[in-house]
């Protein structure tokens, strides 16, 4: 689908924002070109510039920013110096973008079905009807549930991954010939995130969609894209076709970034993530001739002295280093404050530290209907976690994976007192626990920490990060009044940051930075246990290496547990010993994580394993794929929980009956290993070969 003339074209790019320090440059000097059907991905960590390229190219880079050097060409025509209105006829239209927050591009006062038809009826006047037939089509396209209700929904009423799947289909409707995505599957489940990539792929094949795709997941930049470009302080340092450049990185910034990936085949007995030491310079901060020189291992004076351009070293593969050639990847060694720590020994059989028995976690709805609110018909409970048990020994870490919606959250709320426990049995340190965070004693609190998914809604913004770390150091009594200060310095350094950090306010910290402060308020009172509700996964793979790295050595050093929530099975499968699986509310396999990332596997987590992005081009994907969405815990199915959507049942005689009616048995699969299904483990085992290649 390649043709001669291509769909977009930047030469010498340079964006720069006027602010109160001077003028910042953000993007400087960067060239490409896509021809239609082609896919260029755009990676690199926060502050690079891959946002503001975006933003550039379609014009919304805000009264302070503006292009101060180059072109940006599309069909053949300069979109510089074009009129408000030709440019508003072309967004939406002929280019269209995918914001990663997709609140900023949905009006909260308008139902989803308006704000759909609006693009239709505004850019190819059709009629009322026609947008709405053309809406609901490709909103079941985009894996949405009941396209009519969604059409009758308001923004807030849709998860953050329907509006990520909405804000995507808005920008499909007009079939554009430009498509940019930032970030467009950062908030989706793997297998969501699986199912879109695939219908992006699908509209560049069949529409000849010129792609841009910005991402931190070199592994969503692989399954997508046929080139890549690395950015870095605002330049692009590398940029080649998708499988050169994961076979032969050149630029050692690349190289950093593919260190720092936890991959499936690997753990943390067996393996390393080197986080990129330093961090990215910030914007107007001046930079040596070389940008990445300071946090470079291979840096030697010409770097220092002689600006890098962007150069050839093949016909397809481009590269801004001096010394490309003659550095050798395989030679690369971790500096001494880098290398890796013994790991643990395993830890002692014994009572364990945390046990959990058949807990329950109901709620009800929060907008029941009229006559359960009346009383004329029984009110029906949200089973957001039905009768789930595992344990937990001292420093070992359990994984809990599963989709939005499976309970994984709910349960760890439970835990720490956030969620009523509707049931079960919950042993803490050879106690039970029950009641509410507010009602339980100090040293229960102390004992038991946690780490939440958005440090923001965690972090006060009024208080400086060293009131907010002392806070739980005099609450517990942890360091006596006049060693309290020495206390925060110490813990900021555990967690990488300089001790003067302690007068900074949240707002003057980066998301990897924040993240950081909760670990440290989180351990700042030794518990025994930290719950960790999705700690890594809005950071940049250098920072989430750091932050996985972090929690690993406290472990070490302490005899720390951790419960690690991710739908990364990738981070997982790095720091877990156990892993449990769960869907609706149920766990559906349970056990070491050797085990549960090897067949036999459980439908569900085989089909989650398939739908992680491996970050090499040269590893197909596994033809299955999760289609359909969960039922709702409201109205759980009969049976085995998972019968509605399982890819396997087809595999059982009567096309799986037994499911629909019948509570799957807990099948042993030796050393830990418990799956619930209803096939044979031999069964389980054959079909799961291709995503065990695939891993």
């Amino acid at each position: 689908m390649m043709s001669a003339e291509p769909v977009l074209e930047v030469e010498r790019l340079s964006i720069t924002y006027t602010t109160q320090a001077g003028r910042v440059p953000a993007v400087r000097d960067v060239s490409f070109s896509l021809a239609p059907g082609e896919t260029l991905g755009l990676v690199g960590e926060s502050g690079c510039g891959k946002s503001t390229l975006a933003f550039g190219l379609v014009n919304y880079l805000g009264r302070n920013g503006r292009v101060t050097g180059g072109d940006i060409r599309f069909q053949g025509q300069s979109l510089l110096g074009r009129s408000p209105e030709a440019l508003r006829r072309l967004r939406g239209d002929r280019i269209a973008m995918v914001y990663q927050d997709p609140q900023t591009a949905l009006n909260p006062a308008l139902r989803i079905g308006e704000q759909l038809a609006e693009v239709l009826t505004v850019h190819r006047g059709l009629s009322a009807g026609a947008a709405r037939a053309h809406c609901l089509a490709l909103l079941a396209r985009v894996y949405l549930p009941d396209p009519p209700q969604v059409l009758r929904r308001f923004p807030h009423q849709l998860s953050g991954g329907q509006q990520q799947r909405v804000g995507l289909a808005m920008a499909l409707l007009t079939r554009p010939a430009l498509l940019i995505l930032d970030e467009p599957t950062t908030a989706l489940d793997v297998t969501v995130e699986a199912a879109v990539l695939d219908l992006i792929s699908e509209l560049c094949r069949d529409f000849g969609t010129a792609l841009l795709f910005i991402s931190h997941n070199l592994g969503v930049v692989a399954r997508v894209c046929a080139r890549v470009g690395v950015m870095y302080a605002g330049e692009i340092v590398e940029l080649a076709p998708v499988d050169v450049l994961f076979a032969g990185p050149r630029h050692p910034y690349t190289q950093g970034l593919l260190r720092a990936m936890p991959r499936l085949g690997r753990s943390k007995a067996k393996s390393a993530l080197y986080p990129i030491r330093g961090r990215v310079p910030l914007p107007g901060q001046a930079l040596p001739a070389c940008g990445f020189e300071p946090r470079c291992d291979y840096a030697q004076s010409v770097c220092r002295a002689a600006k890098p351009e962007l150069r050839p070293l093949t016909s397809d593969h481009c590269v801004r280093c001096h010394l490309a050639e003659v550095i050798d990847p395989s030679a690369w060694a971790p500096a001494v404050e880098d290398a890796r720590p013994p790991a643990p020994t395993a830890a002692a059989a014994g009572t364990p530290v945390l046990t959990v028995s058949d807990l329950r976690a109901y709620y009800p709805p929060p907008n029941p209907p009229l006559a359960a609110r009346l009383g004329l018909v029984p009110r029906r409970l949200v089973r957001a976690v039905d009768g789930v048990s595992f344990s937990l020994e001292h420093g070992a870490t359990l994984g809990l994976v599963g989709e939005s919606g499976s309970g994984k959250s709910t349960l760890v709320k439970a835990l720490i007192g956030l969620e009523p426990i509707t049931g079960g049995r919950v042993e803490f340190l050879g106690a039970e626990l029950r009641g509410p965070a507010s009602e339980r004693s100090l040293a229960v609190l102390r004992e038991l920490q946690m780490v939440f998914q958005n440090p923001d809604a965690t972090l006060n913004p009024v208080y400086t990060v060293g009131r907010q770390i002392e806070r739980p150091l005099r609450r517990f009594g942890v360091a006596p009044a006049n060693q309290v200060r020495a206390e925060v310095a110490r813990l900021l350094r555990a967690v990488q940051l300089d001790e003067r950090y302690a007068d900074r306010y949240p707002r003057q910290l980066s998301g990897g930075e924040k993240q950081r402060v909760g670990i440290a308020r989180a351990i700042a009172g030794r518990p025994q246990v930290v719950l960790c509700d999705e700690p890594v996964s809005a950071l940049d793979v250098s920072v989430q290496a750091a932050v996985l790295n972090l929690l690993l050595a406290l472990q070490r050093e302490r005899g720390t547990a951790l419960v690690l929530i991710s739908h990364d099975l990738s981070v997982v499968r790095y720091c877990a010993d156990q892993v449990a699986v769960m869907y609706l509310g149920h766990l559906v396999e349970y056990g070491p994580t050797d085990a549960i990332y090897a067949p036999p596997y459980h439908p569900y987590t085989e089909s989650l394993l398939a739908a992680v992005p491996v970050p090499g081009p040269s590893a197909a994907p596994p033809a299955l794929r999760l289609t359909g969405a969960a039922l709702s815990a409201l109205h759980p199915p009969t049976g085995c929980p998972f019968h509605t959507r399982c890819p396997r049942r087809v595999h059982l005689p009567e096309g799986g009956r037994i499911c629909a009616t019948t509570v799957p048995p807990w099948l042993d699969a030796g050393n830990g290993h418990h799956i619930a299904c209803h096939l044979s483990l031999r069964a389980l085992r054959g079909l799961g070969a291709d995503v065990a290649d695939h891993g």
